[in-house]
């Protein structure tokens, strides 16, 4: 597989990894969630490392076109959405985290 197309693999996985980590963190009728919360995080900080790697290549690469993003427009949108899957992540982190 050529690195250029990680990107896109990141955010298919990654919102798959969202949709698992949401589910798994709703608590039930006893007041724990779903899944684990080991699980959880380990879910959620495998999900935000995709996501800063896919995020990574794609602006590598975008500078290397000199962010003419009228070249590659869905390339563009799946670096910008690995981007704020970052943010989602890392904020989901936080909120999952036990204080």
């Amino acid at each position: 597989m050529k690195t250029i197309n990680l990107p896109y693999l990141a955010l298919a996985l990654c919102l798959f990894l969202l949709t698992v980590v949401t589910w798994g963190s709703k608590t039930g009728s006893d007041g724990d969630t779903r899944l684990p919360l080991l699980t959880l995080l380990i879910f959620n900080e495998c999900a935000f490392l995709l996501a800063v790697a896919g995020a990574f290549i794609g602006i590598k690469y975008l500078r290397s076109i000199n962010f003419r993003f009228s070249l590659n427009p869905l390339y563009s949108l799946t670096t910008l959405l690995c981007t704020l899957l970052i943010v989602q992540f890392t904020l989901l982190g936080i909120r999952l985290w036990p204080l």
